[in-house]
């Protein structure tokens, strides 16, 4: 088990790391999920040992961890910028780790033989890293972690320069692999469709500091603070500012939007209303679906999917919609919220309640 207990990390009176505390056990994946310079990277410097803490400390199957070099640990770590030997051969980089560790002969062929076969890197074995494309060194950095059966696998955005194909592959194959071995597996990511296909559990980062951790389902329905929400949201989440009065929501416009009976009880306020982007849509969904009056802005068509930017009431919202919709600026279009896919948070941006929510 790994337990971080009230890290912080200040750089140059800098803050990367702002009281960080977590438990990882064995067999766990675990997604850290946040914007670019949110503190991913600082944080799992920490977990490896790479960086000692300013303040707090780290633990390992109940060992205080916290002074102790990364060379002191069974620790493997992949950057999306891959690190390879330059004068070994993939097999050799692969085989490096069990070498290092007194492997025999044997166990070492097998080894790195399965590895490359996961990977797709059997053809490239005898050939040097300058020899291959970007995503083969990837592959053979990430093939290296495997071998080494790390107690701790540090992946930061790993699969990044990789093909679709293959990195769909590797985002179901890897997590099984570490679970069966009974590693803690972290895997850091900007993407929250990444952390949504990955499963596991998800910590959410912003400016440093792990605004929600816990099962990655359930961070991404039920968002703690509207921080979390939109770190869980790509395309941007949703929001608006609105007053309740009884049983309604007031928009602009005249427009109500009916308060789940999940809210009922909360005060009559001001509150900012949020919801994903592909749960605003052109067909009403359900009779309780509310019909709303938007202004087209742009559409970004991607072929499958079309990405319909909106203006309402001096804000600006993106439908998520199926297929290919072509819109002329400054059309005006009907779209249906569904109230009972709202998020809604106080204006301190603290979550009031989450109304039950079908499947994302």
């Amino acid at each position: 088990m790994l337990e971080l207990k009230n890290v912080s990390k200040v750089v140059g009176g800098a803050t990367h790391i702002a009281d960080v505390s977590l438990t990882l056990a064995h067999g766990s994946l675990n997604v850290l999920l946040g914007p670019t310079l949110s503190g991913k990277t600082s944080l799992m410097r920490l977990m490896a040992g790479l960086d000692k803490p300013t303040s707090g400390s780290v633990w390992f199957d109940g060992k205080d961890v916290t002074g102790l070099a990364v060379q002191q640990r069974n620790v493997a770590m992949v950057y999306q910028q891959f690190i390879n030997y330059p004068a070994m051969t993939v097999y050799e980089n692969i085989a490096s780790p069990l070498r290092v560790a007194g492997v025999e002969k044997g166990k070492v062929d097998s080894e790195v033989r399965k590895a490359a076969e996961l990977l797709k890197l059997t053809p490239y074995l005898d050939r040097t890293p300058l020899n291959l494309s970007g995503g083969q060194q990837q592959r053979t950095a990430l093939a290296r972690a495997i071998v080494k059966n790390a107690s701790l696998v540090l992946l930061d955005e790993p699969l990044a320069n990789l093909d679709y194909k293959l990195r769909e592959e590797l985002r179901e194959e890897l997590p099984k692999i570490f679970a069966e071995a009974g590693t803690i597996f972290v895997y850091a990511t900007t993407e929250p469709h990444e952390a949504l296909l990955l499963g596991g559990n998800t910590a959410t980062l912003s400016e440093g500091r792990v605004t929600q951790f816990g099962p990655t389902v359930e961070v991404f329905r039920k968002p703690v603070d509207l921080v979390t929400a939109r770190t869980f949201a790509d395309p941007p989440l949703n929001t608006i500012m609105l007053g309740k009065q009884g049983n309604h929501f007031l928009l602009d416009g005249g427009v109500n939007l009916p308060v789940p009976a999940a809210l009922a009880g909360i005060a009559d306020a001001s509150y900012i209303i949020g919801f994903q982007p592909h749960h605003l849509s052109l067909e009403r969904p359900n009779p309780a679906a509310v019909p709303v009056r938007a202004k087209v802005s742009i559409t970004e068509i991607t072929g499958s999917e079309s990405f319909v930017h909106l203006d309402f009431a001096d804000v600006r919202w993106i439908m998520l919609a199926h297929g290919i919709r072509e819109f002329e600026p400054d059309e005006q279009v009907e779209v249906f919220i569904d109230p009972r896919h709202i998020m809604v948070f106080d204006e301190h941006g603290r979550a009031v309640s989450v109304a039950p929510r079908l499947a994302a």
